[in-house]
């Protein structure tokens, strides 16, 4: 894939972070999430790929653009595109920290078409990668990661989404010393920046959604971190979904080849609202300020983007 595309691919998540960012702290998740996908399909059209869109806003029937299936792009190399254009509508419907607008880009067939239930995962960063494993207990993980880190466990963060189906988890975790961070929503941010030096955490436990696992494992990919899955179904519909993906054994552990396969990998995000990750956007009369960060596996460079807009010049967006 083109070196070329990683910049390509900003343009796109900081069109979908501006124009959703308008709607932060106006309590309106459904508004802010359109006017999201509206910016980000529109901005594709500029971007020179074929890209068939494997995960993404939902099935045709369900999602009028960037649904699964959908082919985007202005034309050129076939990719798999994993997207989400809001991850964390409440985030930014409440105005709280860490919504971010992601992509996440392979070639064609490498990315796992994850359906749209639970998955179980844990992520760390580079110096834990290879090391843990979700078969073992929270406790046993934290050991690891403490070591592979060269910390003491009691200055370990580990975030976990804040709810009553990971009691359980949080008491283990602070049972063993580590620090809990806990997180209303938006697991993605979370995953990625446990590779990130300097973001404040060290570690992601529990379960979240399996989509957002997959476009965690892009960025994990392309930083040297790790991140290990398994699919949660919790109804029959959801299970025959499984079988008619071709995945016989809903227990199977997922790990980062299982999720992104391949040499080469993109991943984008454009903050939405201030986070451990990135930054949010800023307005300023005309002008919107954004902060993102772009990373390629095979080159292994992580660029962050600070980006200054001229809304008057830009119609497309706005």
């Amino acid at each position: 894939m083109d070196r070329e595309l990683a910049l390509e691919l900003v343009r796109v998540t900081e069109a979908a972070a501006m124009t959703s960012a308008r709607w932060m702290g106006l309590g309106c998740k459904e508004e802010a999430d359109g006017a999201a996908v509206d910016a980000m399909r529109r901005m594709f059209d500029t971007v020179q790929i074929r890209g068939t869109v494997v995960i993404g806003e939902g099935e045709i029937d369900k999602a009028p653009m960037l649904y699964i299936g959908e082919v985007v792009g202005g034309g050129g190399l076939e990719v798999d595109v994993a997207v989400d254009p809001i991850e964390g509508t409440n985030l930014v419907a409440k105005g709280l920290p860490n919504a971010i607008a992601v992509i996440g880009v392979a070639p064609r067939g490498c990315l796992l078409h994850a359906p749209d239930m639970y998955m179980e995962k844990i992520a760390v960063g580079p110096a834990a990668a290879g090391k843990i494993s979700l078969d073992r207990s929270p406790t046993e993980n934290i050991a690891v990661v403490a070591e592979a880190a060269g910390k003491d466990i009691r200055d370990l963060v580990v975030v976990i989404l804040d709810r009553p189906r990971h009691e359980k988890t949080i008491q283990e975790t602070r049972k063993a010393g580590a620090r809990v961070k806990l997180i209303t929503d938006g697991d993605v941010a979370a995953a990625v920046s446990a590779a990130v030096a300097g973001s404040g955490v060290d570690m992601l436990l529990g379960i979240g959604g399996a989509p957002e696992g997959v476009l965690a494992a892009v960025a994990l990919k392309c930083l040297g971190g790790e991140i290990q899955g398994r699919l949660r179904p919790n109804s029959p519909a959801q299970e025959e979904r499984l079988l008619s993906m071709g995945i016989t054994d809903p227990s199977q552990l997922l790990t980062m080849d299982h999720m992104v396969r391949g040499d080469d990998c993109f991943f984008a995000a454009t903050g939405i609202t201030d986070g451990d990750l990135v930054r949010g956007v800023r307005f300023h009369g005309h002008v919107a300020r954004t902060h993102s960060i772009v990373m390629r596996y095979q080159s292994g460079t992580i660029r962050y983007v600070e980006a200054t807009h001229n809304l008057k010049r830009k119609p497309h967006v706005f």
